[in-house]
């Protein structure tokens, strides 16, 4: 409920300061006083357009602050939580600022905010409702909860909303399964031509390092060979080779041995280097047996080097690691093609289950809805009678629809106001007065079952007077008895029936006319009423009258 309002700088208001209660709150005033620049001002809280023409003051700001009591509004911490919002667990403060230039801007609890969010906040804080601002009665979405507050279809709803989304989801992986495998399908030709391409060329880890190592060897295999030739001379294979010296070595230790105490060990020594000689000659000498000087194998390596690097160019690889790569994700492509058929028949049914289940959940929501339907027709006619709208005529339709979030209905309200008037939309048959007894009647109807914001009523009165008026504001007075109510009346019949009573009037400074605000004493309350009920001359029996008027609602 709002606790407090705060308008500085705006248009006749210089500042003021009100503290709201709990129940029916009564704002009375003569025209002209300036009760609509105080709605006006709310309405900006509502994100309502901004105008410099507003500011009183062109060396100040206007400011339009609010503090609300949240206490059961858990949702709003959702909300704030997703727009980086600080959140206290009883109060929230909204505020509009408004620059001299007409720029303004939007805070919620001292966070700054766009229009957008302060208006998705303020809309489930405050309700405005007057004669020109009833058109949420005609909204189909405002219908279809009503309806489904009356219907108790709140935990259903949740079910639903759960089972949609998990339909959703479903629809949405099948989707893009089927999409993925059309698209595949649609390349399937030129992806198994290419597989084919890097499937044949066979190929091998490390194949292109050893393939260029071997053709630098037989580009430059003469060298090879004639180096290979020296070594071997050099090391066994010449008149004066190295094992041939190492052996004599040897055999001349061996014959000093007797002579030198470390010539059979030095024997032994040159010996073992002779066997190193003898087998790095034998390595070499694999080598020069291997080692093809055939001109055919270097054309065999050239040609399949040509090869990798046309596929490394095409596929612009940098490797043929990366080739393999490659192919193996061309194959599991080609494979998933393969299977895709499967894969996409198993989502499918994933996505069929789930909305079966959202049916069947939007069918029992559907079946309360139909039910509820005609009762709360008949109650909503009911409820309209006192109120002088004895010929009113109400049907609630319920049309099939496809699947959402909200089910498989489509509400609409239609009314008729004239005897031999055909049943019609809201909008296209109620005046604006009617719409606001309507609009009240349903409030009164569904005030202790759905969560509402506080209600600002703004002489929704208007064109009705004696029993009708009375009866109206017993309508807001039961309607108080759950939320916080804001009425805006000339009707002293209404005003009896508030808890507090605040009257806006004029006062002259020295400078201007400013607009002011005050909560009436009991006293100052009964006097208000009596000139509501006799203009401005106020007599004793008008005074008495005022009196019985409160009496009369006290004692109810």
């Amino acid at each position: 409920m709002i606790q407090t309002l705060h308008i500085s700088n705006y248009a006749l208001i210089d500042s003021i300061d009100i503290a709201f209660h709990a129940g029916l709150n009564i704002v009375t005033g003569e025209t002209g006083a300036g009760k609509s620049i105080i709605l006006g001002a709310l309405s900006l809280l509502l994100g309502g357009r901004a105008e410099s023409k507003a500011v009183r003051n062109p060396q100040q700001k206007s400011v339009i602050e609010a503090s609300f009591s949240i206490q059961g509004y858990e949702y709003l911490k959702t909300m704030c939580a997703e727009n980086d919002i600080d959140w206290d667990d009883e109060t929230m403060i909204l505020r509009r600022e408004i620059t001299p230039a007409g720029r303004s801007r939007a805070f919620i609890n001292d966070c700054p905010v766009n229009l957008s969010i302060l208006q998705q906040i303020a809309v489930s804080l405050i309700d405005i409702h007057s004669q020109h601002q009833n058109l949420l009665l005609a909204s189909p979405p405002y219908q279809l909860r009503v309806i489904d507050s009356m219907a108790g279809n709140e935990g259903l709803l949740k079910e639903l909303n759960e089972a949609y989304n998990d339909y959703r989801v479903a629809l949405k992986r099948y989707k893009i399964e089927r999409r993925s495998i059309e698209q595949a399908k649609d390349d399937e030709e030129f992806l198994r031509f290419q597989y084919q391409r890097l499937k044949d060329a066979d190929l091998k880890e490390n194949e292109q390092e050893e393939l260029e190592h071997e053709r630098e060897l037989l580009i430059n295999m003469a060298d090879v060979k004639e180096s290979l030739s020296v070594i071997l001379n050099v090391l066994t294979e010449g008149d004066e080779s190295a094992d041939q010296f190492l052996r004599r070595a040897a055999d001349e230790s061996a014959q000093i041995s007797d002579l030198i105490d470390d010539a059979d060990s030095m024997a032994e020594r040159l010996h073992g280097l002779r066997v190193e000689v003898q087998d790095i000659a034998s390595t070499f000498a694999d080598y020069d047996k291997t080692l093809n000087s055939d001109p055919g194998r270097l054309d065999e390596v050239e040609e399949r080097l040509n090869i990798i690097y046309d596929l490394l160019r095409r596929y612009k690889a940098g490797s043929v690691g990366e080739l393999i790569i490659l192919r193996d994700d061309m194959k599991s492509r080609l494979n998933g093609i393969d299977v895709g058929g499967e894969t996409l028949r198993n989502l499918e049914m994933e996505a069929k289950q789930a909305k079966r289940k959202a049916l069947e959940i939007a069918a029992r929501i559907s079946k309360q809805r139909h039910s509820e339907a005609e009762r709360f027709a008949a109650i909503l006619k009911e409820r309209a009678l006192p109120l002088g709208m004895k010929n009113l005529g109400c049907k609630v339709s319920v049309r099939d629809t496809e699947l959402t979030s909200t089910g498989i209905d489509q509400v609409e309200f239609l009314f008729s106001f004239n005897k031999n008037q055909p049943l019609m939309p809201v909008g296209n048959a109620a005046s604006g007065g009617e719409i606001s007894r309507l609009m009240l009647s349903i409030k009164s109807i569904v005030a202790d079952k759905m969560q509402l914001p506080s209600i600002i009523f703004d002489e929704v009165d208007t064109g009705v007077s004696g029993d009708v008026a009375n009866r109206m504001g017993e309508m807001m007075r039961h309607i108080a008895n759950n939320i916080q109510v804001l009425t805006i009346t000339h009707l002293p019949q209404v005003a009896s029936k508030g808890a507090h009573h605040f009257k806006v009037y004029k006062e002259d400074t020295e400078n201007a006319t400013i607009t002011r605000i005050k909560e009436l004493s009991a006293d100052e309350r009964v006097g208000e009423l009596a000139v509501m009920l006799s203009g401005s001359a106020v007599d004793k029996a008008a005074l008495e009258n005022a009196r019985s008027l409160l009496e009369q609602t006290n004692a109810r």
